[in-house]
């Protein structure tokens, strides 16, 4: 490193004062770059393993071997006399400060009035700086799009509890992991795509049970013209993979206020979908919210099927409604919302009543999206799932043109409603 010009700096990466020393050093550095070069050993703590061979995955015997090495790994306190084990309720000190501490989040009463435009993605950063003026436990990262993905108004509001990752989805949440570890309730956003680097990260944190909350902005073909590298349509199936995983799907500003308040409540990994245009605000300030349950917007006892759509796409739905709804056609309009866990009662009703056909819609790929999530929620009791989703490598372009393109706009529901019926 130094012959590449880099300030370099060598420790013991396990002597915690030497660790800080070379922190504060490596930071101090203004002139050019600074590595920490940290020598550690396997095993570091237990005699019998400590940089031997032979021991990488392999379990301890059951009594004296196993014994031995939680004895040494005890937490120890210097004393007059001695380093001195710490008492078993000293050890549990800190998760209980953590438990009590984080004081379950009220629900506030909305600020937005039906009708008004405003994009979910805004309405994420807004729900996460009044979730921070409530919580002293919540803290942010993001990924260097914190105007984009409006995280930027809680670092305004909490600028201490904010972290700035940069291009480094990776980093950013194993941070966040680490962070979750220390008591806090972490909110890590980015764009939706760029979560895919670090789904090795998420993969372990799950493993972990860290309490870790994502949010992936710019979703979908809807974000128009920055091209398919930057549409998010594979996150959806991602996040859905995680075991334990909660994924909700927000369409308006009111549904992605209690969206980040039921993520922050909710212990575990939870993945909260927000979009790039502007949607109207289609819920009262005082509709509730809640993991796992769906929000049925329209139906009538004359329903002949049911379409199922979260985010841009239940806009369309909510027009192909009133187009159908102007031919004497009637059709049940469901908003998802909980991706996963699904709310299969509620599709299960709706499918029953309409011909056992569910047509889904949804800006993300073909393959382990709503489409699939619905579709695993009702083929037990013999219901279609007819899926509308974007089955190729999209173009740029201007966001209704996409939509219409991939065959996920209102033009494109009301066709797939009129020949699926014509088929019964």
């Amino acid at each position: 490193f130094e012959a590449f010009g880099w300030h370099s700096v060598s420790i013991d990466g396990h002597n915690i004062p030497e660790i800080v020393a070379a922190l504060d050093e490596a930071m101090s550095v203004t002139e050019k770059p600074a590595v920490i070069v940290a020598a550690t050993k396997k095993g570091k703590g237990v005699s019998f393993i400590e940089d031997k061979d032979g021991w990488h995955g392999k379990p301890l015997k059951k009594g004296d071997e196993l014994e031995r090495a939680l004895a040494e790994l005890q937490p120890r306190v210097a004393g007059a006399d001695g380093l001195k084990m710490k008492p078993p309720e000293a050890r549990s000190a800190i998760n209980v400060v953590s438990e009590t501490t984080a004081a379950k989040s009220a629900t506030a009463p909305s600020e937005y009035k039906d009708g008004e435009q405003v994009a979910t993605r805004e309405a994420y950063g807004e729900a996460l700086a009044r979730l921070g003026d409530e919580n002293p436990l919540v803290v942010a990262l993001d990924g260097d799009t914190k105007n984009s993905t409006y995280s930027e108004k809680f670092m305004k509001a909490h600028q201490d509890r904010f972290f700035e990752s940069f291009i480094a989805e990776q980093d950013m949440v194993g941070a966040a992991v680490g962070l979750s570890a220390m008591g806090k309730i972490p909110f890590a956003s980015t764009f939706a795509c760029f979560l895919t680097r670090a789904y090795d990260q998420i993969r372990m944190a799950s493993v972990s049970q860290a309490n870790l909350k994502l949010c992936g902005s710019h979703a979908g073909v809807s974000i128009g013209e920055d091209g398919p590298s930057q549409m998010g349509l594979e996150d959806l199936a991602m996040m859905r993979a995680i075991e334990g995983s909660t994924v909700l799907y927000p369409s308006d500003a009111v549904a992605t206020e209690h969206a980040v308040r039921l993520a922050a409540d909710h212990k575990g990994i939870v993945y909260i979908r927000t979009s790039r245009p502007k949607t109207p605000v289609i819920y009262s300030a005082d509709k509730q919210f809640a993991i796992g349950r769906a929000k049925v917007i329209k139906r009538s006892n004359g329903d002949k099927a049911t379409l199922v759509a979260s985010g841009i796409t239940l806009f369309e739905a909510l027009a192909a409604y009133d187009q159908l709804k102007a031919e004497g056609v009637a059709v049940r309009v469901i908003d998802l919302f909980s991706v996963k866990p699904i709310d299969e009662a509620t599709l299960q009703q709706a499918g029953s009543e309409t011909n056992n056909l569910i047509i889904t819609v949804e800006d993300h790929a073909a393959w382990g999206g709503i489409g699939d999530s619905v579709a695993s929620a009702v083929s037990p009791v013999g219901i279609r799932v007819h899926q509308l989703a974007v089955g190729e490598v999209p173009r740029s372009g201007k966001p209704d043109e996409l939509l219409a393109a991939y065959g996920i706009d209102r033009n494109a529901i009301v066709g797939a409603v009129k020949s699926l019926l014509a088929q019964i």
